[in-house]
């Protein structure tokens, strides 16, 4: 009797862990639900403009061929223009680097010379080779020579990113269901010494604009906040995988732009062809 109760125990026991076990699986096995942002995050994407913040110049990151490097290592002699993004955004992020280039382009003083620029890729499972690809392409979109030295392109732990980012005030947020991140966009212009000398939101940054930011910022002037409108209207909204209004309105602008250019040269080609086609007349003159 007694033997059959203990057996009976063992079963017991032995059955409550089975289903304790089988609770446990359940739980580790079901899928988590991804969340996604809401719209109530989405309006806080922007930029906190804190001017004449101090960035940390002891910040870790590595640089596109892997390199352990401190944010202060390409600090202290020339201002910086900081682009805060990821290297695999789908639109915004091009938009933005874009729009630098051609700005860039406007100058005449180079990146390596009167300035630098750092890219910091806010996803810290970014590795260095997607940092050396963007960077060779936007290298050669530049076009100028001598300038590798002037332009970087950072990865990081999320330590570190989340200081960076918090120093500027970029705020930001990562959408499980797309995989993306919700950000602002604009440049930071930063002081020789690592100061935040002022913003300039957007997607497209006009030369002689660029230019008077980096002139002040190299005589460690402070500029003035900018209105937060231009800042919020430019970010991708992952909720309803949608770009802001003016983002797409640029879009199809250069859209357009581009048809009618197309559309031009066509009529000129057929002009072109339908003169060289047209017989002439010969002019009879009378009898001399």
């Amino acid at each position: 009797m007694k033997t059959e109760m203990k057996i009976r125990k063992a079963t017991g026991a032995a059955s409550l862990k089975l289903v304790m076990l089988a609770v446990w699986l359940a739980m580790v096995m079901v899928p988590a639900v991804a969340r996604a942002v809401s719209d109530e995050e989405l309006r806080q994407i922007k930029f906190d403009q804190k001017l004449q913040q101090q960035v940390s110049l002891d910040l870790p990151f590595r640089d596109e061929t892997g390199k352990i490097v401190k944010l202060g290592d390409y600090l202290g002699k020339r201002p910086t223009i900081l682009v805060l993004g990821y290297y695999g955004c789908p639109m915004l992020c091009t938009l933005v680097l874009n729009g630098l280039v051609e700005s860039l382009q406007d100058l005449k003083s180079s990146a390596g010379g009167e300035f630098e620029i750092i890219n910091v890729s806010i996803d810290p499972h970014e590795t260095t080779a997607l940092a050396a690809a963007k960077k060779k392409a936007y290298l050669k979109r530049y076009g100028r020579h001598g300038v590798e030295q002037g332009w970087h392109f950072l990865t990081g732990d999320e330590a570190a990113i989340r200081k960076l980012t918090q120093e500027v005030g970029f705020r930001y947020v990562y959408d499980e269901p797309s995989r993306q991140y919700a950000h602002p966009s604009g440049l930071v212009i930063l002081t020789p010494q690592g100061k935040v000398s002022r913003y300039l939101p957007g997607v497209t940054y006009a030369g002689k604009d660029l230019n008077a930011a980096l002139v002040a910022a190299s005589a460690n002037k402070v500029g003035t906040p900018v209105e937060q409108f231009f800042l919020l209207c430019f970010h991708y909204s992952p909720s309803t995988g949608k770009y802001g209004a003016l983002v797409m309105m640029a879009v199809r602008a250069g859209g357009v732009l581009t048809l009618l250019v197309l559309g031009r040269g066509m009529v000129i080609m057929i002009r072109r062809e339908s003169a060289r086609k047209e017989p002439v007349t010969p002019v009879r003159t009378g009898p001399g």
